[in-house]
């Protein structure tokens, strides 16, 4: 039988990794068959889980993460991201949950790859914005967000295809704040006809 001053040791070795790891590992978002830790807003039947994967298919909704009391600041968040044919959606960051509307806190990362809006995949949305689709539709490619200090890099399929520093001096905007600050993530249900689909959703700490 091990002493009882062995069994301390080995709980303080594990706490000590835990917060380690926390600060500096990837951690996931989701268990691939749940709702836990996310809350969806107005029209939460939009919201489906399909093959692992979160499904958004009806009429505005955004889905908050809220399984983690402590803020994101600086982070790197990655998932795997499809669309089909016409469909629009986005990824926020910095944000907070919002019971219905257009979320005001925080950054939109679009996803559109043949939607009507022309701001495309990528994109830091009405903030920089690409114009020209980086994957395609029917197909998985990957999503990745790193915010660093006052840079935010968004890369698909491992190539940056936005890269912006905010200026120093920068004010929230009345209606959409799009300023760095801190927050957590959402993900978008755009409208009835965009049906797209998130999975293997993962996030880091940097601070």
């Amino acid at each position: 039988m091990r002493s009882i001053s062995t069994i301390a040791a080995t709980l303080l070795a594990l706490v000590s990794f835990g917060s380690f790891a926390a600060a500096g590992e990837w951690t996931s978002l989701f268990d691939g068959k749940s709702f836990d830790g996310w809350k969806a807003s107005e029209n939460s039947d939009s919201w489906t889980i399909e093959d692992g994967a979160f499904k958004c298919s009806g009429p505005r909704s955004h889905l908050f993460y809220v399984g983690d009391e402590k803020p994101w600041d600086d982070f790197e968040f990655r998932c795997k991201a499809k669309t089909t044919k016409g469909s629009n959606s986005g990824i926020y960051f910095h944000t907070d949950y919002q019971e219905s509307g257009w979320p005001k806190g925080g950054f939109e990362a679009q996803v559109n790859n043949t939607g009507s809006d022309p701001k495309k995949t990528g994109s830091l949305y009405a903030v920089q914005n690409v114009m020209e689709a980086p994957a395609n539709d029917n197909e998985w490619f990957d999503y990745h967000i790193k915010v660093d200090g006052r840079d935010i890099t968004i890369s698909i399929n491992g190539e940056a295809v936005t890269e912006y520093t905010e200026p120093e001096g920068t004010k929230p905007g009345k209606r959409f704040e799009r300023a760095l600050s801190e927050g957590t993530f959402a993900f978008q249900a755009h409208d009835p006809k965009s049906v797209a689909y998130f999975k293997d959703i993962e996030v880091k700490r940097l601070d």
